[in-house]
């Protein structure tokens, strides 16, 4: 019998046998020394179209078992990930199957008590803790300033903090940020992610929160700038109708399908009403070839170079005519004054 045949079962008896249902399968996959890719696939399948209809005791009784679970199912321990901290306590504190991108994410949806839990993890990222503190108490963290222990001699002793200087008001919050930034970019690093001609390391930061803003001008010349384009180049790809350019333009920045996806959305809001429109949006990003993305951001450089070619050739014809005229004009008058 496959899973999706006991969740048939379950979803159509009464709540209780979903319950020990839900309970059962977690702490038999617990049992497994090394389940495989497929144990793991199946209690997914199982378990999460029964999540919305247990019990929070249910819920926190599986989270505690998971958080000592090595190979946790990851889509089961993110949904228990987003309940209260109450129930998400355990994975929060102990589960490997979280990573520090997670963490991050977390924190920020969830705030302070998220935050208080993931600081009591063992061997936590400092630069993680540092930003736990930073939200406690963000006036009271203080950061080392990178351009003075750069400079710095290595035999030189570090100097106590000057009792009078004060932290300027976000300046630590901002700091741990930074390096915040820098961490996940060394992770997608040591993924093997690919590497880009156009995009830095804080250009999806910087695309999403200017298209949040609902200000086209801001999103437009963040565009420019990560596509290396003239703004006007940018405001065109933004101005029509449909998304097609700049489904393009985020492919050649080859994001991921849910980061193309949330900047489409923001920027063309009314364009996905509907699940089959966003269905109709990742399947063509997905189709979408990436060689095939840059030769598009190719072109639309050199029609912008014709462009500026074009306008100093008219330049130059102008001036140069206007040269003509005035040379003209010297020998009208030469001519009448030497009469």
């Amino acid at each position: 019998m496959s899973s999706s045949d006991f969740r048939q079962i379950a979803i159509r008896a009464e709540s209780g046998k979903a319950e020990r249902l839900f309970r059962a399968a977690v702490s038999a996959f617990c049992s497994l020394t090394r389940p495989s890719r497929r144990e793991i696939a199946q209690l997914e399948d199982l378990t999460l179209p029964l999540f919305d209809n247990v019990s929070v005791e249910s819920r926190r009784y599986v989270a505690a078992a998971l958080s000592e679970c090595e190979y946790a199912p990851a889509a089961l321990v993110r949904r228990l990930c987003e309940e209260p901290v109450d129930i998400a306590a355990p994975l929060l504190i102990r589960s490997r199957a979280v990573s520090d991108v997670d963490l991050i994410a977390l924190i920020g949806r969830h705030g302070l008590p998220h935050a208080r839990a993931i600081a009591r993890r063992r061997d936590l990222n400092p630069t993680i803790a540092q930003l736990i503190r930073a939200l406690e108490k963000p006036t009271l963290v203080r950061l080392r300033q990178p351009d003075a222990v750069a400079d710095a001699p290595e035999s030189a002793e570090i100097a106590p903090a000057v009792p009078d200087r004060k932290p300027l008001p976000g300046a630590s919050a901002e700091n741990a940020r930074r390096r915040l930034r820098s961490m996940m970019r060394a992770e997608a690093e040591s993924g093997g992610a690919a590497v880009n001609p156009f995009v830095g390391a804080q250009t999806y930061v910087k695309l999403r929160e200017t298209a949040l803003t609902g200000n086209a001008a801001f999103f437009q010349t963040a565009l420019a700038d990560a596509l290396d384009i003239d703004f006007s180049t940018a405001r065109s790809l933004t101005a029509s109708q449909n998304y097609t350019s700049l489904l393009a333009a985020l492919r050649a920045l080859d994001l991921s399908e849910d980061k193309a996806f949330l900047i489409a959305v923001a920027v063309y809001p009314t364009a996905f009403p509907h699940p089959q429109a966003i269905r109709i949006f990742l399947d063509r990003y997905r189709l979408l070839h990436r060689d095939t993305a840059l030769d598009k951001v190719r072109n639309w450089k050199a029609e912008t170079l014709s462009r500026a070619v074009g306008g100093i050739v008219r330049a130059a014809a102008n001036a140069d005519m206007r040269v003509a005229q005035g040379s003209d004009n010297g020998s009208a008058v030469a001519s009448l004054k030497a009469s």
